[in-house]
């Protein structure tokens, strides 16, 4: 298939300029800067808060300004992830692009579309003067993906506006009306590292090649998830024989499904053929029980060199709580109307060890609080009876449906003239920054949508083309109509 044209212009030429801006979550300065300069040069007003976030206003046209003021909001970090094989440094370079048939990637990185398509809409806005709309706020949020710490620090009294369109979701032809809260749940062994008992071979085992995806949006996917599995190994051959841990690395970012991981262990030196065999036979089994959704699965298992291991004991339980813990999509939701969605979800994220640490991350999401208090402490109780230290943080709200919502009735009303067809009007399992504005801005009236994405926060990351014209068209017919 032939490549097509990037339309609307205006908006990915602005996709390509921030693309030039390192970005990463809690490095937005060089980000804030160039907002600051983009609207001095065209004499829009501008502020920063103290946490970092910043507002960009634009006057009503002409006939428009009896319209309450409309906030445009996205967030203006991405996810860093790359290809184990790429050299790239995203404190210093820029993001390359290429266009496969109707689809824009990013060569061997994420794309930051993931935000930063939304972030492109605003400024196009921003840098027109032939678009029809009343006062305009563009709000855009710090490091919303580790943390979302803008959210949490805009002030009562920052932006004005009575309505508020959110340029982060990933599905074309989708309205979202309400988002999942979340917890961070990190569980933390310490030890001293020992010798390996005398006669025991090393060895290392590692996955890649997983599709991974974002841990609310895509838990419910079936994918395979890199740590899940890798446990699932370990657990099989630690009850035949005596396995000790040395290092265990799986998973970069505490939204996403982790892709790949490397474990190092030792084992009984006469047992190693036996490992080897067993390792032949799970991977097929793994491959066939996911050959749908990861079908690119690779696996190694070689020999390595001699290291320090943990202890026995703290091995043993980390293991078993791996094994143990609950993961992927739990419950849908009970409503009739959101029973196709996802409620309640588990995903371990991450693990790192360090000399005398081990460090696993995990996230549990819910579009009920009580329930998701209640996944966090199975959790955190898995991880309690293994002897861990557990903390709990990165909290942040879900942002309730409201159903007499005129800007709903507005982007619905308007999507239908232009498309001919109904959007649909849903609820997201991720977390969105609404939950937070909701709590600030109680009379808030709030809807998100945006361009078809996918495999966010992963190297595979890509943006449809033509749903961004799509996006543009009902954005810019939304301004235009609302009262």
């Amino acid at each position: 298939m032939a490549n097509i044209e990037l339309k609307p212009a205006r908006v990915f030429e602005q996709f390509a300029r921030i693309n030039q801006i390192p970005r990463p979550s809690k490095h937005e300065e060089q980000m804030i800067k160039y907002l600051q300069e983009f609207a001095k040069e065209r004499n829009l007003n501008v502020k920063v808060d103290k946490t970092g976030n910043v507002l960009i206003s634009k006057v009503a046209t002409k006939g428009m300004e009896h319209v309450p003021t409309v906030v445009l909001q996205s967030h203006m970090d991405m996810v860093c992830d790359k290809l184990v094989d790429v050299e790239f440094d995203f404190h210093k370079d820029a993001i390359q692009t290429y266009v496969d048939g109707e689809w824009l990637h990013a060569k061997g990185t994420t794309l930051g579309a993931d935000d930063g398509i939304g972030v492109a809409l605003e400024l196009a806005i921003l840098d027109s003067d032939d678009i029809k709309h009343g006062p305009i706020e563009c709000l855009f949020t710090r490091d919303e993906e580790t943390g979302l710490t803008g959210a949490f620090g805009l002030e009562a009294n920052f932006m004005t506006g009575k309505y508020l369109i959110n340029l982060d979701s990933e599905d074309e032809g989708q309205i979202f009306v309400s988002c999942a809260g979340g917890n961070s749940t990190t569980a933390t062994f310490s030890f001293d590292r020992e010798q390996a008992p005398e006669g025991y071979f090393f060895m290392e085992a590692s996955l890649k090649g997983l599709v991974g995806g974002h841990s609310g949006d895509d838990i419910n996917k079936k994918r395979a998830n890199a740590i899940k599995v890798l446990a699932r190994f370990l657990y099989i051959e630690q009850n035949k024989l005596d396995l000790r841990l040395s290092q265990w690395n799986s998973g970069k970012m505490h939204n996403a499904i982790p892709r790949d991981g490397k474990i190092l262990f030792a084992v009984p030196a006469t047992h190693k053929d036996e490992v080897k065999a067993d390792w032949n036979i799970f991977s097929k089994n793994v491959e066939d029980e996911f050959h749908v959704t990861d079908t690119s699965m690779e696996w190694s298992l070689q020999s390595a060199d001699a290291a320090l291991v943990m202890p026995k004991q703290i091995s043993h339980n980390v293991i078993l709580a791996l094994q143990a813990l609950d993961n992927g999509s739990l419950t849908n939701c009970q409503d009739e109307a959101l029973a196709y969605m996802v409620e309640t979800s588990s995903n371990v994220a991450s693990i790192q060890t360090s000399e005398d640490k081990l460090v696993i991350v995990s996230s549990q999401r819910s579009n009920v609080m009580s329930n998701l208090e209640n996944m966090t402490n199975t959790v955190r109780a898995c991880f309690e009876l293994a002897g861990a230290e557990v903390v709990v943080n990165d909290s942040y709200p879900a942002w309730k449906m409201n159903p007499n919502s005129e800007l709903v009735n507005v982007a619905v009303e308007q999507y239908k003239k232009l498309f001919g067809k109904e959007p649909r009007v849903l609820g997201i399992h991720a977390g969105l920054e609404c939950g937070l504005f909701s709590e600030k801005y109680p009379e808030l009236d709030m809807i998100s949508f945006g361009p078809t994405l996918r495999y966010v926060h992963t190297p595979d990351e890509c943006l449809l083309i033509p749903t961004v014209q799509m996006v543009w068209d009902h954005l810019l017919a939304v301004l235009a109509n609302i009262d």
